[in-house]
Parts: structure tokens; C-alpha cells; sequence
């Protein structure tokens, strides 16, 4: 018996727009047992806001432009993430195209773009099929007009596995 892969042209997947940010899906859980794919465009002034998943794991590439990251463990949890220090020194970076964060489970982790132009990333999620669903019905909150319902993404962030530190914050 042969199995077939997937190609996915530019441009092609399930594509969800928002104020906050664009996402097309590229690989899902109905194509893989592993891990979640998609296209992110990330706009000026969107920060994801430092996060952790106890279950998942994330890779980031940036693909065009530059975004502000963090991956790890700081020295305090408080005050805005772009100053944090892990106990070892690190801080967070400005990484440009090619760069390549990648996210164990528990490690605290953020993304911002702080330029002034889109910034373009390949997103991969794993296990299947969390961030879908998550980004689903992210839509539909952002679908319903008028002032954006905080704690209803804060509600949807907790049931898939997204434990906030600081805020996600757009526009």
C-alpha cells in the first residue's frame, strides 16, 4: 500500500485572519500524529506576551523581518518580559530572518514584533491538534465585534494549555 504526503502551494490552507494577527494552517492533526503547521503573519505592535503549555512543544522560524524573543526561564516572573534575565544571564533578543526558536515544555516563552513591518514565521506545534482549535475559536471572539472580550480569551488560553505571565497585547 503507497501513502501519498502533502503539498501545500503558496498562499493555499486554511487562512485566519484577525486584528491581532493572520495565521494559515499548513499541516493539522487530519495530516500528521506529531505536530500542528502554519504561516503567521505577525504585525507591528502585536506581542504574544510571555506564556508557558505544560503539554506542548513549539518551533519557531522567522521567515522575514525581525521579532523580539525569549525562551527561558527568568531570574522573576514580574514587569515586562524584554527585561527579564535568566539566572544564567540570557535575555531576550532581536532575531531576524533564519533565526529558529524551539520551545520544551514548561519554558517560558514570547514573541513580539516591535518593528515596523510585517513580520513573517513558519509555526510549528506539537501534539496536534491544540493550536488549531485554539486559533479557531480565537477567530470567532474576534469575529464578534466591538470591544475584544478579554476574559473570554483568557478562558480559551487555559483550556488549551496556555498558562499567560504577562499580557498579549496588538495594535
Amino acid at each position: 500500500m503507497s501513502v501519498d504526503g502533502l503539498i501545500i502551494p503558496p498562499g493555499q490552507g486554511k487562512k485566519l485572519v484577525t486584528k491581532a494577527h493572520e495565521v494559515t494552517f499548513k499541516v493539522t492533526g487530519e495530516h500528521s500524529r506529531t505536530g500542528s503547521s502554519f504561516e503567521v503573519i505577525v504585525p507591528p505592535g502585536f506581542d504574544v506576551g510571555a506564556h508557558t503549555h505544560t503539554r506542548s512543544e513549539e518551533l519557531f522560524y522567522i521567515v522575514e523581518g525581525e521579532l523580539d524573543v525569549l525562551a527561558f526561564e527568568p531570574r522573576d516572573r514580574t514587569g515586562d518580559w524584554g527585561s527579564w534575565q535568566s539566572p544564567s544571564g540570557a535575555k531576550p533578543v532581536r532575531a531576524g530572518a533564519g533565526s529558529v526558536l524551539f520551545v520544551p515544555p514548561g519554558c517560558p516563552h514570547a514573541f513580539a514584533n516591535r518593528t515596523d513591518t510585517p513580520v513573517k514565521m513558519f509555526f510549528q506545534a506539537a501534539p496536534p491538534p491544540d493550536h488549531e482549535a485554539y486559533f479557531d475559536q480565537l477567530l470567532e471572539i474576534f469575529a464578534a465585534g466591538g470591544e475584544i472580550d478579554a476574559t473570554a480569551v483568557e478562558r480559551l488560553r487555559e483550556k488549551y494549555d496556555i498558562q499567560q505571565i504577562t499580557p498579549l497585547t496588538y495594535g
